[in-house]
């Protein structure tokens, strides 16, 4: 079989590398698989679209591929220029340079009638056609910026990109920047900008946002002991969540139900407010989510960490208010960050209605407290810098097939169309709290897998178990493929029967050594959905998953605190899901026994009547 993948970032060079492997994980034919790559190098969006000081927002835990890890002595958040050098060694060492084509644009890609695809591609200014038998998408979408249009903006000196950004020194010196977008790019462009020479800054968002902290919060308690410089900083926050009663044994019933989300909205909320004071975000006093929003619709902003104490200057109270305040704020000591912050601060102002004849900046009423504060000021920006993302589609796939919103409701696990599994689209899913690059992982393990050897998908891919992983959207949300990403990869480790029982962890973990007895399973169970987890079964299972278990990722789980970690994102969870799932589980299994009963009884009065019938010639 002949494969293309279009794009070398993760997601591209993770689909290649399973492409190869597949000869020996699952005893099929060999494939020869090409990459096509439009840029000089590896790397996708961590190459073409990253700045000064970039920094990923997940850990390196999660966001490590399951067979090649980052190294132990490397901090939990690595740079994007050393994950660039990390994806340079992932070629180097499982030998995929030989398959990929730099400096390669694809033009096109057409299906033929007598099935398989054909492929157009630019080289050394040549073009070249591949005919395959499937094609893999990672390109990134040929993603072009997206350039709201405001009034006026012709009047502001500088106007660009966030794509454009790569040093500090275009913010310029003593200017006035204006941030349009509140994402996590909009936050970094902003702590960039305030931590600069420039004179004022200001980040304008459309209707609320919700600053994440990159670690598990953990203030100190008044009773507790205080914390030596040398104490090991808390886990990040992406592998906090425990999976057991979470993704793992839960009937599909509360899976589908919204009861787990309502938990887990209750609590943010009370993390917040113990840690803070404030239910919006990580200290944040202005801004927060949309109203009516909950942890199931929104995308947390984990670049904010930095940043939320530039607008506290302004907001945060000075002094607790209210008795509970007092009370909480005596027992839980949250180091003040402010102190860091220089007397530079970032302003906070609603989206630009407008730029007037002057150059002033006309902000809409959004009914928030901030548009009451900055609505008579005179922000004239000498720099204005669009955060607002990327408007995405295929070109290269031509007619229909270029807009993503035609396969919306149409791809199997998001991954690929039903009715043409050679087709696929690894990695174009954006989680709330975690990373694309494992779940692209996920999606091209079971993509070579359904692709290659159908018959080994342990599930019937059934689209009643897809509802429950993806995040609520509204209408008019402009990223419309938002999972959640713990439910998401167990569900994809469910489809390919790589996720193990509790009887495989306990077989495992005993037949191991270095404590691997209580290690795995404890690992397993209180542990998020690594990667690494589902490799220990299944069809790509590696001998080196459980080694990796129990240790690095042993390290990982036993590094959470007691209480702001172990307890409230572990015990308390499985305490209430738990029981919850055996009694939503006894009950189903009586309404099974009491509809298989009942049907007895239907097929027997049915006998009875024929046998009357007969009796009665009737027939």
């Amino acid at each position: 079989m002949r494969v293309a993948i279009i794009g070398a970032g993760p997601a591209g060079l993770v689909t290649l590398k399973h492409l190869l492997a597949a000869e020996s994980a699952l005893g099929v034919e060999p494939v020869e698989a090409r990459l096509f790559e439009s840029e000089s190098g590896v790397g996708g969006t961590f190459l073409a679209r990253t700045y000064e000081d970039a920094e990923l927002v997940s850990s390196r835990q999660l966001t490590s591929f399951s067979d090649f890890r980052c190294k132990d002595d490397e901090p939990d958040f690595v740079s994007a220029k050393r994950y660039i050098e990390y994806l340079n060694d992932y070629c180097t060492h499982f030998n995929l340079w030989p398959h990929i084509t730099l400096s390669c644009p694809v033009k096109s890609v057409k299906s033929r009638k007598e099935g398989g695809h054909v492929v157009t591609y630019l080289l050394g200014g040549q073009q070249y056609s591949w005919e395959c038998d499937a094609v893999a998408v990672c390109s990134g979408l040929h993603v072009e910026p997206s350039i709201p249009k405001i009034e006026g903006i012709e009047r502001v000196p500088v106007v660009f990109h966030s794509s454009q950004l790569k040093r500090r020194d275009q913010f310029g010196i003593g200017k006035t920047v204006l941030i349009l977008g509140s994402g996590e790019t909009g936050a970094d462009v902003s702590f960039l900008a305030v931590t600069s020479p420039t004179k004022r800054v200001v980040m304008c968002h459309r209707d609320g946002f919700h600053f994440a902290p990159k670690r598990n919060p953990n203030p100190r308690l008044v009773f507790s002991r205080r914390r030596s410089p040398l104490d090991r900083p808390q886990v990040p926050i992406d592998v906090s969540r425990a999976s057991l009663f979470d993704t793992a044994y839960v009937h599909p019933w509360l899976r589908n139900s919204n009861a787990l989300w309502k938990y887990y909205d209750c609590y943010v909320r009370s993390i917040l407010w113990t840690s803070w004071g404030t239910i919006d975000g990580i200290d944040q006093w202005i801004g927060g989510k949309p109203k009516g929003w909950t942890t199931s619709e929104i995308f947390f902003n984990k670049s904010g960490y930095k940043l939320s104490p530039y607008f506290n200057a302004v907001w945060k109270p000075k002094t607790p208010k209210g008795i509970p305040e007092r009370v909480r704020s005596w027992i839980v000591r949250t180091p003040n960050t402010e102190e860091i912050c220089h007397g530079r601060q970032v302003d906070l102002a609603p989206w630009p209605e407008r730029i007037d004849e002057t150059g002033t900046v006309v902000f809409r009423d959004n009914g928030r407290p901030e548009y009451s504060y900055m609505k008579d000021e005179n922000i004239k920006p000498d720099v204005v810098i669009f955060c607002t993302g990327y408007t995405h589609q295929y070109p290269f796939l031509g007619d229909h097939r270029r807009d993503p919103r035609y396969y919306e409701g149409k791809l199997v696990r998001q991954i690929w169309p039903r009715e043409d599994p050679s087709l696929g689209f690894i990695g174009f899913v954006r989680p709330n709290l975690g990373a694309i690059p494992p779940l692209a992982e996920f999606q091209a393990q079971l993509w070579v897998l359904n692709l290659l050897a159908p018959g080994r998908v342990a599930s019937s891919l059934l689209p009643s178990d897809e509802p429950h992983y993806q995040l609520v959207r509204k209408e008019h949300a402009r990223i419309r493929y938002g999972v959640d990403h713990e439910s998401y990869a167990y569900q994809l480790a469910l489809d390919m029967g790589s996720a193990p029982s509790f009887g495989d962890v306990l077989r495992l973990g005993f037949s191991s050594s270095n404590g691997g007895w209580y290690k795995l399973p404890l690992t397993w169970a209180l542990g998020a959905n690594f990667n690494t987890k589902f490799r220990l079964i299944g069809p790509w299972k590696w001998d080196g998953a459980l080694d990796i278990m129990n240790t690095e990722l042993w390290d990982t789980v036993a590094r959470r605190q007691i209480f702001f970690g172990h307890f409230t994102l572990s015990f308390v969870p499985m305490l209430i899901f738990g029981p919850t799932s055996f009694v939503v589980f006894l009950y189903a299994s009586l309404c099974h026994i009491f509809q298989y009963l009942l049907q007895l009884v239907e097929v027997n009065m049915w006998k009875r009547s024929n046998d009357e019938n007969r009796g009665n010639g009737s027939y």
